[in-house]
């Protein structure tokens, strides 16, 4: 499926983002124009089921498909978050890129979280502004408006149909092209042997201190910081 996206900048060296589950390509609205400054052309997806891509069937190599479908290879710069990047991941050795990066990405569900069910993901299509912005505390106004806009045209069957990842171990045997794992201080995906896991398989792991699962939202600024050497 060729995937609706928004572009940043017009620099030679070309930059990815694919954003995380019920989001779109709004949630890098500060992240693809800070890109855009240092010289990228910033090409960011709605996944299918989110934003303005078509609706379909739902699996984890569906994303990853449509992903190289839409995408160029040899990009310089490839950030997947979450959902996002699990697509990448499974879309890396065909996309090639020259670093990725993956921003707490949906690979595995730690020993705490495996009660996580696709209907608890479900229940966020009727969120409210208010619940948003308490789960949230630290994002900006904009977005929290954000969330709300791309909750709208969500179809919350993406989550449905990703119920077999949900309690499985996704985590890449190895580094296919120079990778960064990003972890979130806060994260509910991981548990502290995770790094250790993924460092020894060949990825460099940072964690964001502070910060949340949407590390790119929650701090913007050490998001990007940790970002250095990769960008």
């Amino acid at each position: 499926m060729q995937l609706n996206t928004r572009i940043w900048g017009e620099g030679d060296r070309v930059a990815l983002l694919v954003h995380g589950i019920m989001a779109d390509h709004r949630t890098w609205r500060k992240v693809g124009p800070a890109l855009a400054e240092r010289g990228y052309r910033v090409i960011a997806v709605d996944l299918r089921g989110h934003g303005a891509s078509g609706r379909g069937e739902y699996t984890a190599d569906l994303f990853a498909d449509d992903l190289v479908e839409t995408l160029p290879t040899g990009a310089e710069l490839a950030i997947g978050h979450s959902l996002g990047g699990l697509s990448l991941a499974l879309a890396a050795e065909r996309l090639r890129p020259a670093r990725a990066v993956y921003s707490d990405p949906a690979w595995h569900l730690n020993s705490l979280q495996e009660s996580i069910s696709p209907e608890l993901f479900v229940q966020f299509k009727s969120v409210t502004r208010a619940m948003v912005a308490a789960l949230n505390p630290r994002w900006e106004a904009e977005d929290v408006d954000v969330e709300l806009e791309s909750l709208k045209v969500w179809d919350e069957n993406t989550a449905r149909g990703l119920a077999g990842i949900f309690g499985s171990d996704r985590a890449p045997a190895r580094a296919v092209v120079p990778s960064l794992v990003q972890f979130a201080d806060a994260s509910f995906l991981y548990e502290a042997a995770e790094a250790a896991r993924l460092t020894a398989r060949g990825f460099e792991v940072r964690t964001v201190k502070g910060a949340g699962h949407t590390i790119h939202r929650d701090d913007f600024e050490g998001f990007m910081a940790s970002l250095d050497g990769w960008i």
